[in-house]
């Protein structure tokens, strides 16, 4: 697990800007919060950095130190991706997995050259067994338009895809439709087993 950030940077998080979560502060102080996954710096000049959701997290939980999960680069919420034995129906996983879409949703205006939210953002791409299995998640959370649990996402050989599987297999392809996903269904030859797979869309 990542060492907790030390009180001077923890006092450049507390320090962000309310609404766009910038952050002031030494290079060396920026370029540590990356590196623990709570800032990030944005692509285009003048480059500034900004507070990732877990950033917004800790900010938002007050003075008292918490660590960093060392296994989400950007900060990004760690959705399940095994299968409905792994959702948790309870008010405050639901309350996490809507935080952290809004969160993803946020870097993709960020990140995304044109401030785009309704297609994936380089983080997604880089991680995309956990962007897909959090708009699926998301989906079951989402009371307006509830998704269909029992999947399970998986990596493929293939690059920037990933295969779904699960009992409803239309369904979680138009959720990561919706998401910003392009989408298939196939057969596995060997197996004949039936799978989305799934690629961010770009355009």
């Amino acid at each position: 697990m990542a060492r907790p950030p030390t009180a001077a940077q923890r006092r450049v998080i507390e320090d962000a800007d309310p609404g766009t979560g910038r952050l002031r502060g030494t290079d060396a102080q920026l370029a540590a919060l990356v590196r623990l996954g709570l800032a990030f710096r944005h692509p285009r000049p003048p480059h500034d950095h900004f507070l990732t959701p877990a950033g917004h997290r800790l900010r938002d939980a007050g003075p008292e130190p918490a660590p960093a999960p060392a296994a989400e680069p950007a900060g990004v919420f760690a959705a399940r991706v095994g299968g409905a034995e792994e959702i948790s129906p309870g008010p405050s996983r639901a309350r996490e997995v809507r935080d952290a879409w809004q969160g993803l949703l946020e870097l993709r205006r960020m990140t995304n050259p044109d401030s785009a939210t309704d297609r994936p953002c380089g983080w997604e791409r880089t991680h995309l067994v956990r962007a897909a299995a959090l708009a699926l998640e998301a989906a079951c959370h989402r009371p307006e338009h509830a998704g269909t649990p029992g999947y399970r996402v998986r990596a493929t050989p293939q690059p920037e895809a990933v295969a779904v599987y699960g009992p409803a297999l239309t369904e979680y392809a138009a959720t990561l439709e919706a998401a910003g996903w392009q989408c298939g269904e196939y057969t596995e030859a060997r197996t004949r087993a039936r799978h989305v797979l799934a690629s961010p869309r770009r355009v």
